[in-house]
C-alpha cells in the first residue's frame, strides 16, 4: 500500500484518513451538509465513504487527506486527489464538515493538494468537478484561479461542473 504523506500549511495538517475519522464522517453525513456528495446517508454508508477514500489511495498511489486544525487537531473535512472509476481525470476535491465552512480551509487545503499532485506526482493538470447548485464549492475553485471548462455528467451525481487548475507553468507566470 502507498504511504500516505503529511502534509502542512500555516493552518491545517493534512494527513492519512483512518477509522478515527469516523465520528466526524459520521456527523458529516448525517446532515445535509453532505447533499452534494451522496449523503445525508446511513452510517454504514458513511463507512464505506471512509473505506473508498483509504483504498483509493491504495489503487490510484495518491487520494484525500483528512484535514485538521492545526491549533485544535478538530477534523474540519475531507481535500485531496481524486479519481475513482468513472471520472473523466484526476480532480481535486474538497469536503469540509459542519462548522468549518467560511474560514478558507478548503481553499487552503486545496493549494497544498494542487501543489503535491505538480511537483510530486508530475501531473501537468487537474480539474475539480462541482456539483451545478454547489455555488460554495464553485467558489472556492474559482479562488484557486480555476476556470469552467464545461460540464461532465456522472452516473449518481448528474450534471457537474469541471472546473480546469491553473498548470503549473501558468502558476509560475502568475507568481513571477
Amino acid at each position: 500500500m502507498t504511504a500516505v504523506p503529511t502534509l502542512e500549511t500555516d493552518r491545517l495538517v493534512l494527513r492519512a484518513p483512518g477509522p478515527q475519522d469516523l465520528p466526524a464522517i459520521y456527523d458529516f453525513y448525517d446532515s445535509d451538509r453532505s447533499r452534494f456528495v451522496g449523503g445525508p446517508c446511513s452510517h454504514e454508508q458513511a463507512w464505506r465513504f471512509l473505506a473508498m477514500e483509504i483504498g483509493h489511495w491504495a489503487l490510484r498511489g495518491y487520494g484525500r487527506w483528512t484535514v485538521e486544525e492545526r491549533a485544535t487537531g478538530a477534523v474540519a473535512g475531507m481535500v485531496g486527489l481524486f479519481n475513482p472509476e468513472g471520472w473523466p481525470e484526476p480532480e481535486i476535491g474538497w469536503d469540509l464538515f459542519n462548522g468549518y465552512e467560511g474560514r478558507g480551509y478548503a481553499t487552503e487545503a486545496a493549494r497544498a493538494a494542487r501543489a503535491y499532485a505538480y511537483d510530486t506526482l508530475g501531473l501537468d493538470t487537474v480539474i475539480s468537478l462541482t456539483r451545478i447548485a454547489n455555488t460554495q464549492s464553485a467558489a472556492v475553485a474559482q479562488r484557486l484561479g480555476a476556470t469552467l471548462e464545461g460540464t461532465f455528467h456522472h452516473e449518481r451525481h448528474g450534471m457537474m461542473n469541471v472546473w480546469r487548475h491553473l498548470s503549473p507553468a501558468q502558476l509560475k507566470e502568475q507568481a513571477a
